[in-house]
């Protein structure tokens, strides 16, 4: 069954859809640039995961090629979401043989580095205004446990809905602090080291995108890191301010630079499978009638933007 909300599947070239493919929420939202937002969001909240975040520095380079596994990253959710099924499976195997050889396969510690991420895309790109129904963020959230399976995790022990999703991080929380790790990558990413030529391009693009992202999480980080964030309404309307400037840098520019899975699956599917997360908009529209929509931020600090149906 199509996700509600979701384009009809153009596969008239007669592709492989992949994993999700055009009928999903998936396909829609992550070809919107906040994505990158909701990525630097998730790196702050897994650091709060004390033993995750010792893996991860035991494990990684990132201090030295922090570009590298950003890019990394966003290759691999990238052929998750647009790839051909062949290569997003092989990419998942690649993956699981090196959680395996470095010994960070644990379930638990994947589980949590995988419902960060997803928390984290969700909350940014709701909150930044594309409108998502609840039936559409929940089914978002289910698409993803097939990300989870390719990571190593049993999705039925995934969480499949917003309410799940919230239910994880509740009985999570007390595990969670800001120990001189999480410390450690919280002064990475609001100044990492570049060369003298990209300084000005830190100053002025990163220290914003890292600032929004940590201004966006939950309360409970703010206290955990030591450092407040505005008032909810001040991130939020920062958050789309942001989000609406980098949606003037028109797609096809965008989807250019590599790996360019976007235009591949494009190119593969047909030109009417081209990401569009505000066409969920109109689905929310109709469903809720004039003036329905909810904006509710709560006292989480945004838990996301909902527009309520009737009844």
């Amino acid at each position: 069954m199509r996700p509600e909300g979701a384009r009809q599947d153009d596969t008239r070239h007669g592709g492989d859809p992949g994993l999700f493919g055009p009928g999903s929420v998936t396909w829609q939202l992550h070809g919107d640039p906040v994505m990158w937002i909701g990525g630097v969001r998730a790196l702050y909240l897994q650091a709060l995961h004390p033993v995750a975040v010792r893996g991860v520095m035991i494990n990684s380079d990132f201090r030295r090629d922090a570009w590298g596994r950003l890019m990394r990253t966003a290759n691999f959710v990238g052929t998750l979401s647009y790839g051909t099924t062949q290569a997003a499976e092989a990419a998942g195997a690649r993956v699981r043989k090196i959680h395996r050889l470095l010994g960070v396969d644990d379930p638990e510690l994947l589980l949590w580095v995988h419902c960060a991420e997803i928390d984290s895309y969700l909350h940014v790109v709701r909150r930044s205004g594309i409108p998502l129904t609840d039936a559409q963020a929940d089914a978002y959230v289910g698409e993803q446990r097939t990300s989870a399976r390719l990571v190593g995790l049993d999705p039925d022990e995934v969480p499949g809905s917003t309410a799940e999703l919230a239910r994880y991080f509740r009985d999570i929380r007390p595990e969670l602090a800001a120990g001189q790790d999480a410390l450690t990558v919280d002064a990475f990413l609001r100044r990492p080291p570049v060369p003298p030529a990209l300084r000005p391009a830190r100053e002025v693009i990163w220290r914003r995108v890292a600032a929004l992202a940590y201004d966006s999480l939950p309360p409970y980080a703010h206290e955990l890191y030591g450092r407040s964030s505005p008032p909810p309404e001040t991130v939020t309307y920062r958050l789309t301010a942001t989000a609406n400037l980098l949606r003037c840098i028109p797609d096809r520019l965008r989807w250019r630079l590599p790996p360019r899975h976007i235009l591949r699956a494009m190119d593969r599917l047909g030109q009417g499978t081209r990401p569009a997360p505000f066409a969920l908009r109109t689905a929310a529209a109709i469903l809720d009638g004039p003036g329905r929509e909810r904006h509710d931020y709560g006292a989480n600090g945004g838990d996301s933007r909902r527009w309520r149906t009737p009844g």
